[in-house]
C-alpha cells in the first residue's frame, strides 16, 4: 500500500484550447475536472496501476467535498482532514502545440490544530504502508520544517518516505534523510543555487542533494529523460514520445511508477519513465493505466550522457 500526503490539494479544471490569445475570447475544445495536487495524482496513478493507495489530505468547503467525491468515484480511499478554509481551485489551459498555462490558487491557511491533525492522520494511516509519498507545496500556515517533521515521524515507525516538493521545504527535509526525493530540473537548480545546462550538471546537482541528506534522487528532466542517483550508482532513462497532449501530472505519474516498481534501482527508473511518457500522451491530468504503457520504448543506461545539453536548461 502506498500512502500519499497532499497538504495543499486542489480541484483542477483543465481546458484544451487551440491557442491562447491574451484579451480575446478563447473557446475550449475540451474540458476536464479532476481532483488535484501532486500526492492526489500519485494516488490516482497508483490506483490506475492496480495497487492500493490511501490519500491523506485536508479538505474544506464545496471544492473539498467535490475532490472527495471524485476520488471516491475512482475507487481511491480518502483519509480526510476537515479544515475550515475552502480547498483551492486551479485552472490549466492546454494549447494544441503542447504549451500549458497553469493558474494555481494559494489555498486555505491551516490552523495549528489542523496542522497537528494532519500529522496525526498520517500516523494513524501509516501501519501497513510500503511507502509514504509526501507531495506538493505547503499551504499557508505550515512552516518549511513541516515536511521534515513528517519524515522524522515516518522513519521513527519504520516507513519509507518519498518527497516531492521544492524550495525551503525540500532543503529543511533533507536533514531527516528522506528515502527518495523527486525534483524536476527547475527545482533541482533552485536547490543547488545554479543553472543546469547539461545532463552532467543535473547529475552533479543530484549528487549534492544526496550529500546533504537525500538517500536517493529521482530527477525529472522533462523531454530529456530522468535521472536516478542512489548508493548503488546513477542511471539515465529516456522514452520517445511522438506527441505531447498534456504534461499535467506527468511527474506525479513518474513517481507512482517508481514506487509501484519497488522504489529503487534501474527497474524502478524504467517504470517511472514509462509512466511519465504515457501520462504526457493523455488529456488533462489523466493517469495512465497498464494498457497505456510502452515499456519497450524505454531505455535505461548506467552510462549517463553527461555532456548532453538539456533541451530546456534550468535557470
Amino acid at each position: 500500500m502506498i500512502l500519499t500526503v497532499t497538504p495543499n490539494p486542489s480541484l483542477d479544471r483543465t481546458y484544451e484550447v487551440p491557442s491562447l490569445d491574451r484579451g480575446e475570447v478563447v473557446r475550449a475544445t475540451g474540458e476536464r475536472v479532476d481532483p488535484g495536487g501532486k500526492g492526489v495524482n500519485v494516488s490516482r496513478a497508483v490506483t490506475a496501476a492496480g495497487r492500493r493507495t490511501v490519500a491523506v489530505l485536508p479538505l474544506g468547503g464545496a471544492p473539498g467535498a467535490l475532490v472527495a467525491d471524485l476520488l471516491d468515484a475512482q475507487g481511491i480511499e480518502v483519509a480526510p482532514v476537515p479544515v475550515a478554509g475552502a480547498t483551492r481551485s486551479n485552472i490549466a489551459l492546454a494549447e494544441a502545440d503542447g504549451v500549458l498555462t497553469k493558474i494555481n490558487a494559494p489555498g486555505p491557511e491551516l490552523t495549528p490544530a489542523e496542522q497537528e491533525l494532519l500529522l496525526d492522520t498520517v500516523r494513524r494511516q501509516s501501519p501497513g504502508a510500503d511507502w509514504i509519498a509526501c507531495c506538493g507545496s505547503l499551504p499557508r500556515g505550515l512552516a518549511p520544517s513541516w515536511y521534515a517533521e513528517l519524515v522524522a515521524r515516518a522513519h521513527a515507525v519504520g516507513v519509507r518516505i518519498a518527497l516531492d516538493t521544492s524550495g525551503p521545504a525540500l532543503l529543511a527535509a533533507l536533514r531527516e534523510r528522506p528515502d527518495v526525493v523527486k525534483p524536476n530540473a527547475e527545482e533541482l537548480a533552485e536547490a543547488v543555487g545554479r543553472p543546469l545546462v547539461t545532463v552532467g550538471d543535473a547529475l552533479k546537482a543530484a549528487e549534492e542533494l544526496r550529500g546533504t541528506g537525500a538517500r536517493a534522487v529521482l530527477a525529472s528532466l522533462g523531454a530529456d529523460g530522468q535521472l536516478l542517483v542512489d548508493d548503488a550508482g546513477a542511471w539515465f532513462g529516456t522514452a520517445a514520445v511522438d506527441a505531447v497532449r498534456s504534461n499535467v501530472g506527468a511527474g506525479d505519474s513518474s513517481l507512482a511508477g517508481f514506487l509501484v516498481a519497488g522504489g529503487r534501482g534501474p527497474e524502478a527508473l524504467a517504470s517511472a519513465v514509462a509512466h511519465g511518457a504515457a501520462a504526457v500522451r493523455l488529456p488533462g491530468s489523466v493517469m495512465p493505466a497498464p494498457a497505456d504503457l510502452d515499456p519497450a520504448a524505454v531505455t535505461v543506461t548506467a552510462e549517463v550522457p553527461a555532456d548532453r545539453p538539456l533541451r530546456e536548461p534550468a535557470a
